[in-house]
């Protein structure tokens, strides 16, 4: 059976390689999908370090708060990305053309933040910080060394891993929300929450199971449907913003739009809540979980998915 530092440089070896691969292509700005990319394994990266940080000795510089200021570049970027090609895509071509001609200056304006952001992200991956980070993770894979957790066996800390983030998620406040209105933030808190065990979960790899695949779904469900939702409140301050009248005066089929999908959006996420957070749901979770701990203490599949590692030393 691997051990769990084992198990965590496995995921840091793979996150880094994603993050050199993708470095060209978001400099270049030719196509959002290698931002997105980039933002999603930088995420990952940071998940692995805040679950399996104990397990590993790192160098200084590898941090969950080093990895925060990139991710926050990269978000501010992707998110303009997702409004523009929301309204662009989506919501255009269901707008008469009155309405459609007044949306040009916030696609402009969208446009020009967009130009902004990718000037953060280029200062922020070409800065001194972040190749230094990128480095000492590379020269830490070389020879990764270990704590005393991270020397002991993997497969018995499959459920004990999660419970930081799980306990943060199942005990939000945004799970209380039942009237949107002005409790946007306290859903977009939720979301992240959702989105953290997720990634959290998938970091187990081959040692999940088929009922801890299922919830990794579930969640994955959950977290786009409050990102549509999130994106369209979002979208809706941005354009009226640039309208001096206001939104619901000078664009009605606009605003009767957004809120039309707000609302369908809503009434899923509610229905979402009630199969989700219940006291019944939470244990069939941890016992999916345990579940996969005692299977793979009793198999022995596991190791043509962990070759010998070499190179490794210890630290206690």
């Amino acid at each position: 059976m691997p051990r769990l530092g084992e198990h965590g440089a496995g995921l840091l070896r793979q996150q880094t390689k994603a993050l050199v691969r993708w470095h060209g292509p978001v400099l270049e700005n030719r196509d959002p999908e290698p931002l997105h990319q980039m933002r999603v394994s930088m995420r990952r990266l940071r998940t692995t370090l805040d679950q399996v940080g104990p397990a590993l000795v790192l160098p200084k510089l590898v941090t969950p708060e080093r990895v925060a200021k990139p991710l926050r570049r990269l978000g501010m970027a992707r998110d303009l990305d997702v409004l523009g090609q929301r309204l662009e895509q989506d919501l255009l071509p269901q707008l008469s053309k009155a309405e459609a001609r007044q949306l040009k200056p916030v696609l402009k304006q969208l446009r020009r933040e967009r130009e902004l952001a990718h000037g953060a992200v280029v200062a922020t991956l070409q800065s001194s910080a972040y190749l230094a980070l990128v480095a000492q993770l590379q020269r830490w894979l070389k020879e990764p060394q270990f704590s005393a957790w991270g020397e002991s066996a993997a497969d018995g800390w499959v459920w004990e891993l999660q419970l930081p983030a799980l306990g943060e998620l199942f005990l939000h406040p945004g799970w209380l929300v039942e009237e949107l209105g002005d409790q946007g933030e306290a859903i977009h808190g939720l979301r992240i929450a959702i989105k953290r065990v997720r990634y959290g979960l998938e970091a187990i790899g081959p040692m999940a199971g088929r009922s801890t695949r299922r919830w990794i779904d579930r969640f994955k469900a959950a977290q786009d449907l409050l990102g549509e939702l999130n994106d369209g409140e979002v979208l809706r301050r941005a354009i009226d913003s640039q309208i001096p009248q206001g939104l619901d005066a000078a664009m009605p089929e606009l605003q009767a739009l957004l809120d039309q999908q707000r609302q369908e959006l809503w009434q899923q996420w509610r229905h979402q809540v009630r199969s989700l957070n219940t006291s019944s749901q939470r244990r069939s979770l941890l016992k999916a979980l345990l579940a996969d701990q005692g299977r793979l203490q009793r198999m022995g599949w596991w190791r043509r998915w962990w070759p010998a590692s070499s190179g490794r030393t210890s630290a206690a």
